[in-house]
C-alpha cells in the first residue's frame, strides 16, 4: 500500500475541486508533493484558498499536457468519469488514478465502517454515527454524506471510528482500501450512464469488501440477492440482516414474516429486533427493541436500522444501549421528512430519493391517499418499474427532464389526476408550480410527497437545494 509521504517531491494532480478535492490536494501539499489542482468550471470559488497556500490551480479547462511524465498520482473527483481526457491519459500512461477515500485511508489512524448501496447510505451512516456516538466510542461521519475523508483523518483518534458514507464513483477508484466494518445495503440499477451496464456498477459496489480478512465484518442484506450471493466468497466474517427471515446468526425480526405475507395485508403485528450472536462470540440472542419503537416509520427504514444495529455491534457497542438512540433518531434531512401539515395535508420531502427504487419504497411508507411530486434528470431509463406505485397514487405532479415519461407511465397506470409542469423561467419557479399545483389536488388526509425518482442535476446544483426549495414552497402556500 502506498502513502501520501511517498510523493513528497513528486507531481500529484487533483483534478475537480469542490470540497473533497480541495481536502486531499491540502493534504498532499503538506506532505511536500508538487500539487497542481485543475478544475474545467470556469469559476473556482476554492482555488483563492489553495493559491494562498502555494498550491497551483487551473480553472477552465483541461490543458493537454496536464498529465505529462513526471505525473505520479492523479486523483479524481468521484463524479468525474474514466472517460475523461486526462483521466484516460493517466490510465494510458500508468499513472495510478484514485479517489479521495484511497488517499484517506492511507493516513487513517482510526478504523473506518464503510456503508454503500444503491438505497439508505445517508440514513444508515447517519444512525451508525449516532449509535457509536451514544456508546461512548469518537465516531466521526464522513464520505459522501458531507465532510470529506480526508478533513476525518486529521480529526479521527486512534480509539475512535470513521463512519463513512461511500459511493460507488468513490469506489470505483481504491485500490488498497480495507474498512474494518462494510456494509452493502442493496444493489438496484442506478448511474448506469456513469457506469455503462450493472456489471460495472456492482464490481465497484463489491471493492468495499476486497481486502477485508477474517476479523474483519461484512454486513449484508439476506433479502437482498445480489448481496446474498456474494457472501461464499468474502474473507471477511459475515453479518447478515433481514426483515424476513429468522437468522441462526445476525439481526433479524421476529417473529418473522414473509415479503408475500405482509403484502398480502397480514399486517404489522408488534415484532422485535433480535442479535444472535455468532458462536465465535459466544453465541447467545439479545432482544434489542419492539420494531413499533424505531424512531424513523418505513419498512425500508427498519432494514437501514437493522444494517446500523449489526455495524455498532460489531464495532463493539453494547446491545442493551442501542434501544434509546433508535427510539430517538428521526432520520436526516431530505429523505421522507415531514415538512408541515397544511388544512390537513401533509408534506414529505424525499428529495434524496433519486431513483425509483427509493421512490417505490417512500410511497409504500406513508399511509393514506399521496399526490406524488417527481421527476428530474434524464438517465434513460423508461421508470416502467414504478407503475404499481402510480395505480396506488391519488395523483401526480412531474417535472424535468423525465416529465413525459413518467406521464406516460402514469396513463398506462390509469392514473387520471397526473399533470406536467412547464418550465417556468428557473427552477426555483418550477417547483413552486409542481408544489402549488399538488397541492390543488390534495384533500384533508391526504399526502403531498416529493420523491423525484431521478437526479437533481437537470434543474438543481442538488438533491439538497431542490428538497430546500420544495420545503419552501410549501411553507409558503
Amino acid at each position: 500500500m502506498n502513502h501520501p509521504s511517498t510523493y513528497r517531491d513528486k507531481r500529484v494532480v487533483i483534478l475537480g475541486l469542490a470540497r473533497s478535492g480541495v481536502s486531499v490536494a491540502k493534504l498532499f501539499h503538506k506532505l511536500g508533493a508538487d500539487v497542481f489542482v485543475n478544475d474545467k468550471k470556469e469559476t473556482c470559488p476554492e482555488a483563492d484558498e489553495l493559491t494562498a497556500l502555494g498550491i497551483s490551480v487551473l480553472c477552465g479547462y483541461h490543458p493537454d499536457d496536464l498529465i505529462d511524465d513526471r505525473t505520479a498520482l492523479l486523483v479524481k473527483n468521484p463524479g468525474i468519469p474514466y472517460t475523461a481526457p486526462p483521466v484516460r491519459q493517466a490510465l494510458e500512461r500508468g499513472v495510478e488514478v484514485i479517489t479521495e477515500v484511497e488517499a484517506a485511508y492511507w493516513l487513517s489512524p482510526a478504523p473506518i465502517i464503510g456503508i454503500t448501496g444503491s438505497n439508505g447510505k445517508t440514513t444508515t451512516t447517519t444512525l451508525i454515527g449516532e449509535l457509536l456516538e451514544a456508546a461512548g466510542m469518537k465516531p466521526i461521519v464522513a464520505g459522501n454524506i458531507g465532510l470529506p475523508l480526508c478533513d476525518a483523518v486529521g480529526e479521527a483518534e486512534q480509539d475512535g471510528w470513521i463512519v463513512a458514507e461511500l459511493s460507488s464513483f468513490q469506489l470505483k477508484g481504491t485500490s488498497a482500501f480495507r474498512p474494518r466494518i462494510a456494509l452493502l445495503l442493496n444493489l438496484a440499477e442506478t448511474h448506469l450512464d456513469y457506469h455503462g451496464d450493472m456489471e460495472d456498477y456492482a464490481a465497484s459496489k463489491r471493492k468495499l469488501f476486497a481486502n477485508q480478512a477474517s476479523g474483519d465484518t461484512a454486513v449484508l442484506n439476506w433479502d437482498d440477492a445480489t448481496c446474498r450471493s456474494i457472501a461464499a466468497g468474502m474473507s471477511a466474517d459475515v453479518l447478515p440482516f433481514s426483515l424476513y427471515e429468522r437468522l441462526e446468526t445476525g439481526v433479524c425480526v421476529e417473529p418473522p414474516y414473509s415479503r408475500e405475507q405482509l403484502a398480502d395485508g397480514a399486517g404489522e403485528p408488534r415484532r422485535f429486533i433480535v442479535y444472535r450472536r455468532p458462536a465465535s462470540a459466544g453465541g447467545g440472542e439479545a432482544v434489542i427493541m419492539p420494531v413499533d419503537m424505531l424512531g424513523i416509520p418505513g419498512r425500508h427504514n427498519t432494514a437501514n436500522a437493522l444494517a446500523a444495529i449489526a455495524a455498532a455491534l460489531a464495532a463493539g457497542a453494547p446491545p442493551e444501549g442501542l434501544a434509546e438512540p433508535l427510539e430517538r433518531f428521526k432520520g436526516v434531512e431530505h429523505r421522507l421528512e415531514f415538512v408541515r401539515e397544511l388544512n390537513g395535508v401533509k408534506f414529505f420531502n424525499d428529495s434524496k430519493a433519486t431513483n425509483s427504487t427509493a421512490t417505490t419504497m417512500s410511497v409504500r411508507s406513508l399511509k393514506g391517499p399521496i399526490v406524488l411530486v417527481a421527476g428530474g434528470l434524464d438517465r434513460g431509463s423508461d421508470y416502467m418499474e414504478l407503475l404499481p406505485v402510480f395505480r396506488n397514487l391519488k395523483g401526480l405532479v412531474a417535472l424535468g427532464q423525465t416529465k413525459e415519461k413518467l406521464i406516460r407511465v402514469a396513463e398506462l397506470a390509469g392514473l387520471a389526476n397526473a399533470h406536467s409542469v412547464n418550465d417556468e423561467s428557473d427552477a426555483e419557479s418550477t417547483l413552486r408550480e409542481a408544489v402549488r399545483q399538488a397541492a390543488a389536488l390534495a384533500e384533508p388526509g391526504d399526502t403531498v410527497l416529493l420523491s423525484p425518482a431521478c437526479a437533481s442535476w437537470d434543474m438543481f446544483a442538488s438533491y439538497e437545494q431542490r428538497g430546500s426549495i420544495f420545503k419552501q414552497s410549501a411553507h409558503t402556500l
